[in-house]
């Protein structure tokens, strides 16, 4: 059934403003307002108002202890949620499908610009049913976002409206667990101290200036790949080969390797073991 129907059948009621500000925030309500749908046709604005329209009344901040995140002014179009008492910006994008491996993202140059300046913003990802209900909601913190998660798509045709226009793809599947951390799964919200507790583990990169980082998570996400928490140097140095090839000015791979988990373990997400050994913090 479509959102539109759900609409005209269930309108859902409107809290009123003092409620909304004098209520404590001790659950997330997972169900969207339907009833917005029946104000549009398009799927994609759909989409847009009812996921705003819920994370203004249910989203909290993930860095601090704030309850509320506030929508941001209009003349920023990258930034769609900010936090008042931290001032973290967060990007919303809403999916009918769970999991995706890449998701559309905006201009090309405009996203190295901000990864290069450090100015891009937290990543939302609201998953959500055909009843309008939030069923996958995930944080991707903004440390995580190099050049090596970014895909240059083709050009606009020539007769597109923006000919030659080359947007990007931001690649999930690049990013590793460290960076994906769920606030809803399956339904059901994630305790707000668990979430919270996840992202001061990994905002501890952001100590990292943005041409270092690039490389410290390009081996982080090696590290995952191999799939337990224990490892050896010589098991990285599998992916040399890789990991030059997202760095092709990096003449001596083994040396940076060993560099970056200096680094990781300064931050507190691997431990060093014996010689030659590590463990996933």
């Amino acid at each position: 059934m479509a959102l539109t129907e759900l609409a005209a059948q269930h309108p859902s009621p409107v809290p009123k403003r003092c409620d909304i500000l004098r209520t404590p925030r001790t659950y997330v309500d997972i169900q969207c307002r339907v009833d917005l749908a029946a104000r549009y046709k398009a799927a994609s604005q759909i989409a847009r108002v009812l996921s705003e329209d819920w994370c203004t009344r249910e989203l909290y901040c993930p860095a601090c202890a704030s309850d509320r995140l506030t929508r941001s002014k209009p003349n920023n179009p990258a930034v769609d949620f900010e936090c008042a008492a931290c001032n973290q910006p967060f990007q919303l994008k809403s999916l009918r499908h769970c999991k995706p491996r890449k998701i559309v993202d905006a201009g090309y140059e405009a996203m190295l610009r901000a990864i290069r300046t450090d100015r891009t913003p937290h990543l939302l990802l609201l998953h959500y049913s055909n009843t309008g209900s939030v069923q996958n909601l995930l944080l991707v913190p903004r440390v995580f976002f190099t050049e090596s998660v970014i895909e240059k798509r083709r050009p606009l045709g020539p007769n597109a409206r923006r000919a030659g226009w080359i947007g990007c793809n931001i690649l999930l599947s690049a990013i590793p667990p460290d960076g994906k951390i769920p606030m809803i799964s399956a339904g059901i919200p994630v305790p707000k101290g668990r979430v919270r507790e996840e992202y001061s583990r990994v905002i501890g990169l952001a100590q990292l200036p943005p041409s270092l980082r690039g490389w410290t998570l390009d081996v982080l996400c090696t590290v995952r790949q191999l799939g337990k928490s224990e490892f050896t140097l010589q098991e990285l140095y599998a992916f040399e080969q890789q990991l030059n090839s997202l760095h092709p000015n990096n003449q001596n791979v083994r040396a940076k390797i060993r560099q970056q988990l200096q680094v990781l373990r300064d931050i507190g997400l691997i431990r060093f073991g014996v010689r030659g050994s590590y463990r996933i913090a």
